[in-house]
């Protein structure tokens, strides 16, 4: 079963790699970011946007975000100053629209590493809001994922006491029908701060990362910053096929690596949907540029037949890193992916 998914893996790779060929010509740099010219959110949040240069991707990237509300920020978290720092763990997890179990999740990072503050890096966090457009003006929405589970993104961060950035990426469902948004989300145990959105080049759907800045002090006084980056990019082509779809996560990747680059010490995380794994280009575009990245655990996360989840690192060469998939998925279709850094 292995070899007959691995042989086809290959295959399905070698006619990706064709229509990358015959796309590259002329769409290959058609992938540039760069600080947006007005907020896409209320002043009053201070998140600075980053959008594609693309007059194309600005166009149809406009729809998008007029059916979606406003970025959610909270700090849950007790207001005391956090003890010594030595070691920060990071999970990165698609949560399925809630169907994962954050909580159960919690528990058992919080028992494998003690003593440590936690970032989590959710892809596929929702929330539900009377108050999102009613009838937004040319409007674009995704087709509603309906999730047995009815925690949002707010409540489940307030349950938790844990600081919250999210910002929608998509309407789940048509307006008439879906009061929900859905998007990226980070949720730390540290206050979060610099917080910066990246509107990726437009593919099948509008996708938004997101980057947050955490900071601590080590136990002997040395101060230390990190920039946490949560990406999920797209599974399909703009038709809606796999033909062709490498090449637009590579695309997406470039324009994530560039919006990035310059913010450093930083560990980026997320679902890049790379059907091909490691040889996907989306990773080896993104691989590249992390540096600091050693994987130690490749075993699939999706399913158990793909690797569509990856961590990558950016950090001084003192500090040490390493990251594992968990065991188990906690409910969704996803494992997470744990990583743990000693400053």
């Amino acid at each position: 079963m292995i070899w007959s998914l691995r042989l086809l893996q290959r295959r399905l790779r070698e006619v990706s790699l064709a229509a990358i060929c015959a796309l590259a010509t002329g769409c290959a740099g058609n992938h540039h970011i760069a600080p947006a010219a007005e907020a896409f959110s209320h002043p009053s949040l201070r998140v600075t946007w980053l959008t594609p240069r693309s007059p194309a991707d600005a166009v149809v990237l406009s729809r998008w975000r007029a059916a979606v509300g406003q970025p959610l920020i909270a700090n849950f978290a007790p207001a005391e100053s956090p003890p010594p720092i030595d070691r920060l763990t990071i999970v990165s997890w698609n949560m399925a629209l809630g169907e994962g179990d954050v909580a159960a999740l919690l528990r058992t990072v919080q028992a494998d590493h003690p003593n440590t503050q936690i970032v989590l890096l959710l892809q596929e966090a929702f929330r539900g809001r009377d108050d999102l457009p009613r009838a937004p003006v040319n409007g674009a929405f995704a087709r509603r994922i309906r999730g047995k589970s009815t925690r949002e993104v707010d409540d489940l961060a307030k349950a938790l006491g844990m600081s919250l950035y999210y910002v929608p990426s998509m309407r789940n469902g048509a307006p008439a029908l879906s009061r929900e948004d859905r998007g990226n989300a980070i949720l730390s145990t540290l206050p979060l701060e610099n917080l910066a959105a990246i509107e990726l080049p437009f593919e099948k759907q509008r996708r938004v990362a997101l980057a947050a800045t955490v900071r601590g002090i080590r136990s002997d006084g040395t101060r230390w910053t990190l920039r946490l980056a949560n990406a999920h990019l797209d599974n399909t082509s703009v038709k809606k096929v796999w033909v062709g779809s490498e090449f637009a996560r590579m695309r997406q990747a470039r324009g994530l690596r560039d919006a990035l680059a310059g913010m450093d010490p930083l560990v980026l995380g997320g679902d890049f949907n790379t059907w091909f794994g490691f040889l996907d280009a989306a990773y080896r575009e993104l691989n590249a540029a992390f540096p600091g990245t050693r994987v130690t655990d490749g075993r699939r996360t999706f399913l158990g037949l793909l690797r569509l989840d990856h961590l990558f690192f950016r950090v001084p060469g003192q500090w040490r890193t390493e990251f594992k998939r968990a065991e188990s998925s906690f409910g969704s279709d996803h494992h997470p992916l744990i990583a743990s850094i000693a400053f």
